[in-house]
């Protein structure tokens, strides 16, 4: 009996010592995997924090530190942040600051040498096509509509879009004449997809106005020897910077010169000269009124915001190739675009933008809107800044031309 108990607990110490060890083995093995699952986690962190920091610097073309760079944009030239007080004295100073970040530009031309090469009569009006100087280094042609009648008239300056659309400039904004079948038929179905059907040009002609429009450096006339190109805005850009120029800059300037040749011309009254635009035609607009007195109102569509809300991830503005006609080197330094635009006050200044526009975010609009509306009211000059947006896309529509000639009949023929 005794010898069998002592054989049970052999047995039953053996079975314990087994259970002993087979715990003891499971425990070490918990450890070890805790320890590798640790391990393998720290360093998958490690992995996805250096992706996170090294691996990348720019996010859909913008620096990844874009937010930054923003901030460090305070406008210190802008009405109300400058420590000029004076208005008088402070336009004459932002339009400085403008014109020394567009340099170096062509000399101004010593004559103008119009020349007319043909001519059309339309219902009211005479449609010309003409050359002319606008400045010492080259000579442009343009279509100039003059009302029937005795004038002086006054005068708008069309100024056409970009569109990414090259092959014409001033016929989107005249009809043109004298050009082949293709050209016609271009402008005709280009200004069905922006102007609602109507050149405006044309419109305000019919309405008693002289209409001069041309082409932008790049569009229509002034366009590639070797043929369209869209990326060859870029090289155009990058090659203008090479030499301490910009092409955005020349095209404000060609602007300008063209202001001042149509308020020359003995059939137009030089008080009463104005410009209109439509998309980059509109930035246009407002640059060309901040630049000049020479224009004496403006009618900008579809073109106005602020730089914290179109340099975004999302907005086109950030795809580089369009907009470098529309960038001055080192002007956002000084000048946000609605404190550009405000060196025209208190000249009238009418402002139409789309809620449905996908290029111009409608905060960013209601921002410039009030940055300016700040500016013209400091001047007793509300009255004269009109700001409406539209329940409209990317489009100048017939209503829309038909408030813009109201708003220059009002400012421009009010004594007629």
């Amino acid at each position: 009996f005794s010898h069998n108990i002592f054989i049970l607990w052999r047995k039953d110490t053996y079975f314990v010592e087994k259970s002993c060890i087979f715990v003891f083995i499971l425990n070490i093995g918990m450890r070890l995997f805790v320890i590798l699952f640790s391990f393998l986690l720290f360093a998958n962190r490690t992995v996805k924090a250096q992706t996170d920091t090294i691996s990348y610097g720019v996010i859909k073309n913008m620096p990844a530190f874009y937010e930054q760079l923003k901030q460090q944009l305070t406008y210190p030239e802008a009405w109300g942040n400058s420590a000029t007080k004076d208005f008088g004295k402070w336009r004459a100073e932002a339009r400085k600051t403008v014109m020394e970040c567009m340099q170096n530009l062509p000399p101004a031309p010593k004559e103008y040498d119009m020349s007319v090469v043909g001519t059309e009569q339309r219902a009211g009006y005479e449609a010309r096509k003409i050359w002319f100087n606008v400045s010492e280094w080259y000579r442009i042609p343009a279509y100039l509509l003059v009302p029937d009648g005795k004038g002086p008239f006054p005068a708008i300056i069309m100024l056409h879009d970009h569109g990414a659309h090259f092959s014409i400039g001033k016929e989107k904004m005249v009809r043109p004449f004298g050009v082949s079948p293709e050209i016609s038929a271009d402008a005709g179905d280009w200004v069905v997809r922006c102007y609602d059907g109507q050149y405006t040009g044309d419109y305000f002609a019919q309405n008693g106005y002289v209409v001069l429009s041309i082409d932008a450096l790049f569009w229509g006339e002034r366009g590639r020897k070797e043929g369209i190109s869209y990326d060859g805005q870029q090289a155009l850009a990058s090659n203008f910077m090479q030499m301490g120029a910009s092409w955005g800059a020349f095209i404000n300037i060609d602007d300008v010169r063209s202001a001042e040749f149509l308020a020359s011309l003995p059939m137009v009254d030089k008080e009463k000269v104005g410009c209109l635009g439509f998309s980059m035609g509109a930035y246009r607009s407002w640059m060309l009124a901040a630049l000049t007195d020479c224009v004496k109102a403006s009618a900008s569509i579809c073109w106005m915001n602020t730089t914290e809300h179109l340099m975004t991830l999302t907005n086109n503005q950030n795809k580089g190739g369009s907009a470098y006609s529309m960038l001055i080197p080192n002007l956002r330094r000084y000048l946000d675009y609605p404190h550009t635009a405000s060196i025209a006050c208190p000249k009238p200044s009418l402002f139409f933008n789309g809620a449905k526009d996908k290029l111009f975010p409608v905060a960013g609009v209601k921002d410039a809107y009030q940055a300016m509306r700040e500016v013209w009211e400091s001047r007793h000059a509300g009255d004269r800044l009109v700001t409406k947006i539209w329940e409209e896309k990317h489009f100048f529509n017939k209503e829309m031309q038909k408030e813009a000639l109201e708003f220059f009949n009002k400012e421009m023929r009010n004594n007629d």
